[in-house]
């Protein structure tokens, strides 16, 4: 009789590799092109070494470790940001795997212990699926409430920071609307099925449920963070902390964090910063927020081609950075309200762009006057955008003010 527990434990390695290998090759598994192979297989040789022991003709199968470790596994792809496709899609992709590398041994059994086999390594397989969906449904509710105590708390900054300026109340009043509504909606959904008997639930959809509330939520949550930043601003409550940084570190690190984004859209990345000076003076946090928005919006608007991050030295003790890229361009008539708040280019005439909040070159023009700096532009329509910042070697902080802070007071 052939052992198939030992026969899959002999192999776990290469099952690990294959599968691994297979994750990162499918499309559809957008978030594992993100990922370490450490991060990617984390718990599923545990996994796999349940399922051997499940499998084995001692009898001695121990299913509350294929328990623990499917839970395990459900954890950390919640924490990764996986969503419920792409786990249902890596669990595919492990049944398959598993059938293809043991296909010899099981050829050579009987066709009684071959069905036997097949149909319990499709149970086994199962039973880890839904325990890892158990776990993620945890972790993403956790989230949620995470999520929903950060919108109570910015809430009531936004209350009080509404009341005192109310000239933007009709633009940001239309701009939450979207993602209120959806989040009520998808809210009222979840809650009705939740309360609904155990066996009529839809295990899978109630996770897309939960999945829409979060992604509406952190578009909610970043639309009034950025509105924060602008009344902040307008109100002379931003503050800068000074000290000295190295601009190559900090623009390496902003383009690790949009770096999966372009790469999502194949743009490249192209760097030439040899001319950049190798310290300046200024708040690395403000600066980073700088790049930041405008590297995002560079691949937001931007569907084929490159984006170019270009800094040097400049006479009179400043330095510039520029990013280009070869996006759709900005009609002249439009260059002069950009750095409007709320104001957005709207491509191939589009009546809505998602995941724009129409604040991010707001910010930057606000933050880059707060530096002692200012910012260009420069655009064609069909050939793409390059944004300037010229900014101080050393950012000087107002007489009277303490040497690392520098506020809008100040002015």
């Amino acid at each position: 009789m052939v052992d198939f527990g030992q026969l899959l434990t002999d192999k776990i390695e290469i099952i690990e590799q294959n599968w691994v290998s297979a994750v990162r090759q499918d499309s559809q598994i957008e978030i594992a092109q993100e990922l370490t192979y450490k991060a990617l297989r984390n718990s599923f040789p545990k996994v796999l070494q349940a399922m051997a022991s499940i499998l084995s003709n001692d009898g001695e199968g121990d299913l509350q470790k294929l328990v623990e470790s499917s839970l395990e596994h459900g954890i950390v792809r919640a924490e990764q940001g996986f969503d419920p496709a792409e786990i249902a899609r890596e669990y595919r992709l492990l049944r398959t795997v598993i059938f293809e590398t043991l296909e010899p041994g099981l050829l050579q059994s009987s066709p009684k212990e071959l069905l036997r086999a097949v149909r319990l390594i499709d149970t086994v397989i199962d039973e880890a699926i839904a325990r890892c969906f158990k776990s993620y449904t945890h972790g993403r509710l956790k989230e949620l409430e995470q999520l929903q105590t950060q919108l109570k708390l910015t809430n009531q900054e936004l209350t009080r920071l509404v009341r005192a300026s109310k000239e933007n109340l009709s633009h940001l009043a239309h701009e939450l609307k979207t993602p209120l509504t959806s989040i009520i909606g998808y809210s009222d959904l979840f809650l009705r099925k939740h309360r609904q008997p155990e066996e009529d639930k839809d295990n899978y959809q109630e996770l897309e449920h939960i999945e829409r509330i979060l992604r509406s939520g952190r578009q909610l949550l970043h639309l009034i963070n950025d509105a924060l930043e602008i009344s902040r601003y307008d109100a002379g409550r931003m503050k800068l902390h000074l000290a000295p940084i190295q601009i190559r570190g900090i623009i390496q690190q902003t383009i690790e964090i949009v770096e999966p984004l372009a790469r999502s859209k194949e743009l490249q990345l192209v760097v030439d910063c040899d001319r950049a000076p190798e310290e300046v003076v200024t708040d690395a946090l403000r600066l980073q927020q700088v790049l930041m928005n405008l590297l995002s919006n560079a691949i937001r608007y931007t569907e084929t081609g490159s984006i170019h991050i270009t800094c040097e030295t400049q006479p009179n003790q400043t330095w510039a950075i520029a990013i280009s890229d070869t996006g759709v361009g900005i009609e002249p008539d439009n260059q002069t309200q950009v750095f409007d708040p709320y104001f957005r280019v709207m491509p191939n005439n589009q009546s809505y762009l998602s995941n724009s909040t129409g604040l991010g070159l707001a910010i930057v023009a606000r933050l880059v006057k707060l530096l002692q700096g200012e910012v260009e532009l420069a655009s064609q329509v069909g050939v793409g955008s390059t944004f300037t910042v010229t900014l101080p070697l050393e950012v000087k902080p107002a007489e009277g003010m303490l040497p690392q802070e520098l506020s809008l007071h100040s002015e």
